[in-house]
């Protein structure tokens, strides 16, 4: 195989990174896709620096198996806290989800009030406000943390109940009491809640999702390192490989949903062997 068509490496902390795989093969249909959720260690978001820095460099070991030609890093907290060291150590090129996002809000604000909703450690890092207000000083930049978000998604079937509707306003009032004009969805899962957050939040409020602007900024990357693939990929082959370090089912249920595509390939791998 050469090297333009080999796989994107694709990593999150479970599900929510399928809204950033929906999002590639959108935008770049030509390109195969590994991805693993690591379901057995999430969330992410209440876990130290360090730990963090162990499980992705853990995954990226497993993805380099798979002889991938770059890394999507879908995850909030892991772009959040390990991205830049990560970047140093590979010999391929990686990009994450933090600075498109926070592009695309710097864009869309209309009176300079910008919130962010992510895990523990992704607000408590401030580097949303940092990239933010290097662009733009004149910007005010909120943040708030929704560590139950992340266990909702991942559990599915209470998104649609008055658990999550009341868990939601709680933590999205302060939000609103701030009249910010632009939500950053700053957490790959938080997509898969989009409906129920735009309700609370209003009409009036934009809601920023990273895995569309991660996408065309990877496209973009392909292209500027000569690793596109201008191959059609054949009808009779699946181009997309699902791996998770705990059950299949949930898993595969969820990227069906997510993705539209079959995920009976899903397969559990031990990741503490990487």
């Amino acid at each position: 195989m050469q090297r333009a068509e080999a796989p994107i490496g694709v990593f999150d902390s479970g599900v929510g990174g399928l809204t950033v795989m929906r999002e590639i093969i959108r935008q770049i249909p030509k390109e195969r896709v590994v991805y693993f959720g690591d379901t057995a260690r999430v969330p992410y978001g209440n876990k130290s620096r360090d730990t963090i820095l162990k499980y992705s460099r853990q995954i990226i070991r497993f993805l380099k198996t798979k002889e991938v030609k770059t890394i999507v890093v879908a995850c909030n907290t892991a772009s959040a806290v390990a991205l830049e060291e990560i970047r140093g150590e590979l010999d391929m090129p990686i990009i994450g989800v933090i600075k498109p996002g926070a592009k695309t809000a710097i864009k869309a604000t209309r009176n300079g009030k910008i919130g962010i909703i992510g895990t523990e450690t992704t607000v408590r890092s401030k580097i949303y406000s940092h990239f933010i207000q290097d662009l733009n000083p004149n910007l005010t930049v909120i943040g708030k943390a929704c560590p139950l978000f992340v266990p909702l998604v991942e559990e599915g079937e209470f998104l649609k109940s008055p658990i999550a509707a009341e868990i939601a306003t709680h933590y999205l009032e302060d939000l609103k009491k701030e009249e910010i004009d632009t939500l950053i969805l700053g957490c790959t899962h938080y997509p898969l809640m989009r409906k129920l957050i735009g309700q609370i939040m209003g009409e009036q409020v934009i809601l920023v999702n990273p895995a569309y602007e991660t996408a065309r900024g990877l496209k973009e990357l392909l292209k500027q390192k000569g690793l596109e693939n201008q191959k059609e990929i054949a009808e009779s082959e699946n181009p997309y490989a699902f791996y998770v370090s705990d059950t299949v089912d949930k898993f595969q249920q969820f990227a069906e949903n997510i993705l539209t595509y079959s995920a009976e390939n899903t397969m559990k791998i031990n990741i503490e062997d990487y």
